[in-house]
């Protein structure tokens, strides 16, 4: 997956960008109440372990239940 493909997945999911770093973009996710960061690379891939990070930013891989209140 490239940088502008997990961008375009995470705006889907109610993520959204907060600001602008040197290397790396800022972005916030609603369902985890996270920050997080994004390398602004646009068409390179993304490496596995920054793939599985994103994940777990988004709220993808938490079990549904302890989301509940």
């Amino acid at each position: 997956m490239k940088t502008n493909e997990a961008i375009k997945k995470l705006r889907k999911k109610g993520c959204y960008f907060l600001e602008h770093g040197k290397e790396h973009d800022c972005w916030f996710s609603p369902i985890t109440n996270k920050r997080f960061r994004i390398p602004r690379h646009g068409t390179q891939e993304l490496a596995s372990g920054t793939k599985k990070a994103l994940k777990n930013y988004q709220g993808l891989n938490s079990n549904p239940r302890k989301n509940q209140i």
